[in-house]
């Protein structure tokens, strides 16, 4: 059986084509690595399964083999027509622009998997946990940095909004390390894959959800009843209710948004009258 790597060079002289910085494109060819991740879309038994950035086919060449309904979404239009080429139902547009609701039609269990571009690893982890029906898993590889603030627990120097909002909607776990010789062209840094599970927790106003923890880590020095002024003079919230609140829940009038735990984010996000 050939390995990543040649299947690499074999798909980009079919092609006659290079990684291209302005996509960000990396491709993955450690063949360790990518069994870990296809062994975890397997483990998750995808009905529908979608993969952003095939790329030249490093995870494609094995999930398209898995007995679901696969789709792909691909920015580089090459690409994009060798896989249609291929046989693959492909969607050629930019993942953060598609508004993937059609994607989710279809009963089953939902599956994303990618290898994504760094500069989008952030965003699109937000925007998906943002649908209010969708996903049931993701599979992802992420720069190391971002993936260790995904898990951030509370107090920790890279604990933030993305921290919060990706611990309020799933359940997290490290499937993989990847080092930059995993990669071809290397990058600079180190990647780690990480398995999303979703919570189930479809939030009517999940998005301003993520309005509140952005404002409440909007000046990560300032206390959080600083940072919610604005949102509590919207509400008709005194500052001394919003003490209350806090001192009910075990803080000080001084807190900062990074003592709070996700949880206790959204136990607040219900004091403020909001709906969930």
């Amino acid at each position: 059986m050939s390995t990543a790597r040649e299947r690499l060079r074999q798909v980009q002289e079919t092609l006659g084509i290079g990684a291209k910085k302005s996509l960000g494109q990396n491709f993955l060819v450690s063949d360790v690595v990518i069994e870990r991740i296809i062994n975890k879309v397997k483990f998750f038994k995808p009905d529908i399964l979608i993969e952003v950035g095939p790329g030249t086919g490093a995870l494609t060449h094995f999930l398209r083999q898995l007995p679901c309904q696969f789709r792909v979404i691909e920015l580089d239009t090459v690409l994009a027509q060798y896989w249609r080429e291929q046989g693959l139902n492909v969607i050629e547009a930019d993942a953060l622009q598609l508004d993937w609701r059609p994607l989710y039609e279809g009963e089953g269990r939902k599956v994303f998997v990618s290898n994504l571009p760094y500069q989008i690893s952030s965003s699109i982890v937000i925007e998906r946990s943002m649908d209010q029906t969708g996903l049931d898993n993701m599979v992802l590889m992420f720069q190391k940095e971002v993936a260790q603030r995904i898990v951030a627990k509370p107090r920790a120097e890279n604990y933030g909004m993305l921290s919060v909002i990706a611990q309020t909607f799933w359940k997290v776990e490290t499937v993989s390390e990847a080092g930059p010789r995993d990669f071809d062209p290397p990058p600079r840094i180190a990647s780690r894959v990480l398995a999303f599970t979703s919570k189930k927790r479809p939030m009517a106003t999940s998005k301003a959800f993520l309005g509140f923890v952005k404002a409440a880590f909007a000046q990560r020095r300032k206390l959080l009843k600083k940072n919610v002024a604005i949102l509590c003079s919207q509400k008709g919230i005194a500052e001394e209710q919003l003490i209350a609140w806090l001192s009910e829940m075990g803080f000080k009038e001084t807190a900062r948004a990074e003592e709070l735990a996700p949880e206790q984010f959204v136990e607040l996000y219900r004091k403020f009258g909001f709906e969930l």
